[in-house]
């Protein structure tokens, strides 16, 4: 059937399929441990992980990049980088005026 509340969006490992569901192994944190739990869930509550995809487009361009620097001779940089912030530039007033931003006034209904 429908998960329970605390397992809406955890990310598990499928351990038994049935005719209608699915068995799931889960992290749940009781206390001060993480137990693994298993669930059944109904198949239209589960979807793939798309991290795994991530990971093998990851892996595909990788290879790519090390057999381009094979044939060039080029070094690539092939660990992820973090998200860089964003690059300093100025904002221009002549056609975007600013906007005054105050709070709405509290009116009593009575």
């Amino acid at each position: 059937g429908m998960p329970y509340k605390c397992y809406h969006g955890r990310t598990g490992r499928v351990y038994n399929v049935s005719k209608r569901a699915v068995g799931v192994i889960v992290n749940k944190q009781v206390g001060n441990r993480i137990m693994e739990k298993r669930i059944n869930v109904r198949v239209e509550h589960v979807k793939p992980s798309k991290c795994r995809q991530d990971y093998l487009d990851r892996v595909k361009r990788n290879e790519e990049l090390k057999r381009k620097a094979k044939e060039t001779g080029v070094r690539y940089n092939l660990k992820r980088q973090p998200e860089q912030p964003r690059e300093a530039h100025f904002v221009r007033t002549r056609n975007n005026q600013p906007i005054l931003v105050e709070p709405i006034p509290y009116e009593i209904l009575a």
